[in-house]
């Protein structure tokens, strides 16, 4: 068992991935937001309350949800925007509450929150303590072009979206700078999670 829940945040291509990689290497378990949220979205109960507020046609024939749709009019404006929040985040978040209670009753070393909204969202209250991963925003542009196959153009819009790395700095307990090659993210994060566990133990 383990009390010790690590929030770990930052923005796109920064490398969060990677050390959530390095974080399960070195013997935690890793919650995952974004699948949690896609899983939480398509269930009955939030689909329900989305048609309600959003349009019926914003489910397809099959039960499946059109997310294009759906984000098309959730953030044509703030109000919209604020909707779609006050529908998915509780279920989302109850859904995450449960893997926390689940997950620490296993025996590992921490279990990591990866999370991108960390701090937007609030789940940073569910954790106890919190990593930001942040890189340059050349080095973030030039992994996002060749990750997801897009301009660089969409890719300065996308990140442009986001908080930039003074926003993680100010608010995460420990950070991590994500231009490190995969074997020394591995040396560091091994490193990091032990001070974790000896500052909260």
């Amino acid at each position: 068992m383990t009390d010790l829940v690590i929030g770990l945040t930052g923005p796109t291509g920064a490398g969060k991935s990677t050390v959530a990689a390095a974080f399960r290497e070195a013997g935690c378990l890793i919650i995952d937001a974004d699948q949690i949220a896609r899983r939480t979205i398509a269930d009955e109960k939030c689909l329900a309350a989305l048609k309600k507020e959003f349009g019926n046609d914003i489910v397809g024939q099959d039960s499946s949800l059109n997310r294009g749709l759906l984000a098309q009019r959730a953030f044509a404006d703030k109000k919209k925007e604020q909707r779609l929040n006050a529908i998915t985040h509780p279920l989302i978040k109850e859904e995450i509450v449960r893997k926390i209670a689940e997950y620490r009753k296993k025996d590992v070393k921490a279990v990591v929150l990866d999370a991108p909204l960390l701090f937007e969202s609030g789940a940073d209250s569910l954790c106890t303590v919190s990593v930001a991963v942040t890189a340059p925003a050349e080095v973030r542009l030039y992994r996002i072009v060749n990750r997801d196959s897009i301009s660089p153009e969409l890719a300065r819009a996308r990140m442009g979206t986001q908080q930039e790395s003074e926003y993680y700095n100010s608010r995460a307990q420990y950070l991590l700078e994500g231009t490190m090659s995969a074997g020394d993210i591995q040396t560091k994060v091994n490193q990091l999670l032990e001070q974790i566990i000896g500052d909260y133990a």
